[in-house]
C-alpha cells in the first residue's frame, strides 16, 4: 500500500569557496521550486517535493567559474521544517532599528520595529544580504502615504516593513504560491494590511511611489520596463539581488528608461541600487 507522505529529495551540497557562492545557490535554487534551506560547514542541504525535481535544473543553478560543487542527493520523507527553522533561523537586527525573529524567539525590547515572522518554506528570512540591504533602503525612505510593490515578497519582510513604516498600500507578487500564503499570514501576524498575486511582471497592474525588487539579475533585466512602467513620477525603485560587477548593467538598463540613479549599497560581494523616476 503506498504511502500518502510526502517524499522530497534531499541534496546535500558542498561548496569551495563557501562564500558568497553558498547564499547565490541557495537564492537561485530557491527561483527552482526548492523549498528549505539548512546551511552546514561546508555548504548548504535544499529540500524538494520529488515530483517537482530536475537534477539537470538543480545542477544548471550552481554553475560558476572558479567554484567547485559536490552533491549527494537522498530521498526522504517530510522534514519536520518548523525544527529545521528553528536549528537554522537566528534573530535578524538591522542597523539597531529593526529586529526580526520567529515564533520560537523571545521578544526583544529597544527596536522601532519588532517583527514577527514565520519562515515556514518561502525564501527571504533576512539572513540574505541583499534582503538587510533593502531593509535599509527602506529605513532611509519616507514611505508615509505611499502605494509600495514588493517584487519577489518572499516571506513578506519588506513589504511588512513599508506598511510598518506608513504605507498607504502594500501589495506583493510571487511566482511561488506559497509565498503568497506565507507573505499574507506574516502580513495579518503583524498587523499590516496587504494583498498580494501569484504571477510574475504579467499580473503586474496599477501604479506606485516606491518598487521593491529583491530578485535576481536575470529577472530584474527582464522586467525592469514593466517595473518603471508601474512607477510613478517622483516613485523610487530599489533593486537588488546581484554583484558588483553587474551594477553597471543594471545601472545602464533603468537609466536607459529614464530613470535616475540615487545609490549603491554594499554588503559583502552583493550590491543594491535606488533609482528615481
Amino acid at each position: 500500500m503506498a504511502s500518502d507522505t510526502p517524499i522530497y529529495i534531499e541534496l546535500a551540497v558542498t561548496v569551495s569557496p563557501l562564500e558568497p557562492f553558498r547564499d547565490l545557490f541557495i537564492a537561485q535554487l530557491g527561483a527552482v521550486g526548492f523549498e528549505s534551506f539548512s546551511e552546514t560547514e561546508e555548504g548548504f542541504a535544499a529540500y524538494i517535493l520529488k515530483e517537482d525535481y530536475s537534477a539537470s535544473a538543480a545542477m544548471e543553478q550552481m554553475q560558476w567559474d572558479g567554484v567547485t560543487v559536490s552533491v549527494k542527493e537522498q530521498e526522504i520523507e517530510q522534514v519536520n521544517w518548523n525544527a529545521e527553522w528553528e536549528r537554522n533561523f537566528n534573530p535578524i537586527e538591522v542597523d539597531g532599528r529593526v529586529y526580526i525573529r520567529a515564533p520560537f524567539h523571545a521578544e526583544r525590547a529597544g527596536f522601532e520595529y519588532a517583527m514577527l515572522i514565520e519562515p515556514k518554506m518561502s525564501f527571504g528570512t533576512g539572513h540574505h544580504q541583499t534582503t538587510h540591504m533593502m531593509i535599509q533602503w527602506l529605513l532611509e525612505t519616507p514611505s508615509n502615504h505611499a502605494d509600495v510593490l514588493d517584487m519577489g515578497c518572499g516571506t513578506g519582510i519588506l513589504g511588512i516593513l513599508a506598511g510598518m513604516r506608513g504605507a498607504k498600500s502594500v501589495h506583493g507578487i510571487d511566482v511561488d504560491t506559497w509565498c503568497i500564503e506565507n507573505t499574507l499570514e506574516n502580513a495579518q501576524r503583524n498587523g499590516v494590511a496587504m494583498t498580494a498575486d501569484l504571477g510574475g511582471s504579467e499580473v503586474l497592474s496599477g501604479t506606485y511611489d516606491l518598487i521593491l525588487a529583491n530578485i535576481n539579475l536575470n529577472v530584474l533585466l527582464a522586467d525592469i520596463a514593466h517595473y518603471e512602467k508601474a512607477l510613478r513620477k517622483g516613485g523610487s525603485i530599489f533593486f537588488s539581488g546581484f554583484y558588483e560587477d553587474n551594477v553597471p548593467t543594471l545601472r545602464a538598463a533603468a537609466e536607459a528608461l529614464g530613470l535616475t540613479f540615487e545609490g549603491v549599497k554594499a554588503r559583502e560581494q552583493w550590491r543594491s541600487i535606488k533609482m528615481v523616476k
